[in-house]
Order: structure tokens, then C-alpha cells, then sequence
């Protein structure tokens, strides 16, 4: 009688945090709203989001990571290069919004990662280069993205899906990164093409 009282009592908890987020974003980003046909074919051979399109289709070839410490992940092959670079969040910094008690927004802008509350740390830089070319990441591409972690546990052991995919054409970069915790998961590719930044493709929700 106890557990079903508790369950009943925390449910709408649970049910408004939920609404709270939802509510804020939107899936614009998402891979179902990909119109380029080449692009949504690569990145369906990589993400989890879409698990089920990738059937059929052959994997294009992954760059792995190279180095990894506690607030970077970097990447080397085939003459490209790629870090992703994480600091502390300063919440004394930006204005934070919140729904009763759930923080929904920061900036005045939905964010992804430690749903609800006060995040840890964001990722502070992305850079590229490809041969000796910089590809200019703007901030706009991940200002957004917080709470991100390099690596998961499965099985307790530590893993890692992210990294660098070339499409067969060699015209597009993809550098793909997964954040999957108990705090809200999410997943975000940038797109490259011809050594320029296109576009980002970004899901949440989805494990």
C-alpha cells in the first residue's frame, strides 16, 4: 500500500520535469528532419536515434578518438584532426530560468544535458582541420549542449561511440558525439561539407 501511494505521489513529478523540457524544445534539428537525402543516409549509418533506418546500409569508415582527458576528447586520421573541449560551468555568469523548481532555460535558450538543473560544465571549443585547413566550429554549433560526458558505463566497463566519419564522396565530415547519462541523453553531429561548417543534426530522448 506504501509503494503504490509513493508511485502515485511522485508520478506527476516525474510527468511535469518531463513537460517542463519538452515544452522548451524543439526537434528542428533532428535527424527526421534532414531534407539533404546524402546527408540523412550517412548519419543514419552512425547515430542510435535512428537505429532502425541504418539497416542496409554500409558503414562509412570511423575515425576514433586519439587522447582523451577529463575536460577534452581529440581525434587524428586520415589528415583530419578534431578536439572537443569542456569547462566548468559558472551559473553566476547567465540568467536561468525555471519552471517552479526545474531549470528550463539558460540564456533565455532550451539547453540539452543535466535536464532540470544547474548543469556542471559546456563544452568551451570544438576545432577541426582538415589537411592544413582550419574548419571554423562556431559557438552557435554547440553553445547550447551541456553536461557532456566522452565516455558511458555498459556492463561496467567504459565505452565510447564517438568520432570522425568521411562520406564516400569526400565531400562531408562528420563528427559525432553521444552523451548518454541519467541526467537526459542526446546526440549531435556536425556537419562538414567541403571544409566548412553546414549544419548540426541534434536528438534527445531517444535511450
Amino acid at each position: 500500500m506504501k509503494i503504490f501511494f509513493v508511485t502515485i505521489f511522485l508520478l506527476p513529478v516525474f510527468l511535469c520535469k518531463s513537460q517542463a523540457m519538452t515544452y522548451t524544445r524543439k526537434k528542428n534539428e533532428s535527424f527526421l528532419k534532414i531534407s539533404q537525402k546524402d546527408i540523412r543516409a550517412d548519419v543514419a549509418t552512425f547515430t542510435l536515434s535512428v537505429i532502425d533506418e541504418s539497416i542496409g546500409k554500409a558503414d562509412l569508415q570511423k575515425i576514433s578518438f586519439t587522447s582523451m582527458g577529463p575536460n577534452f576528447m581529440a581525434f587524428e586520421g586520415e589528415g583530419i584532426k578534431a578536439t572537443v573541449t569542456t569547462a566548468s560551468f559558472d551559473p553566476t555568469k547567465h540568467k536561468l530560468d525555471y519552471d517552479e523548481r526545474y531549470l528550463i532555460k539558460i540564456d533565455k535558450k532550451p539547453y540539452y544535458g543535466g535536464y532540470g538543473s544547474v548543469p556542471k560544465k559546456y563544452i568551451s571549443l570544438v576545432t577541426m582541420m582538415i589537411g592544413k585547413d582550419t574548419v571554423v566550429i562556431p559557438s552557435v554549433a554547440y553553445f547550447d549542449l551541456y553536461n557532456l560526458n566522452f565516455t558511458y558505463t555498459d556492463k561496467g566497463a567504459q565505452r565510447t561511440r564517438n568520432g570522425i566519419y568521411r562520406s564516400k564522396d569526400g565531400h562531408k565530415i562528420y563528427l559525432y558525439l553521444l552523451c548518454k547519462d541519467n541526467t537526459g541523453n542526446y546526440e549531435v553531429t556536425w556537419v562538414i561539407q567541403d571544409k566548412k561548417y553546414f549544419r548540426r543534426v541534434l536528438d534527445y530522448g531517444f535511450l
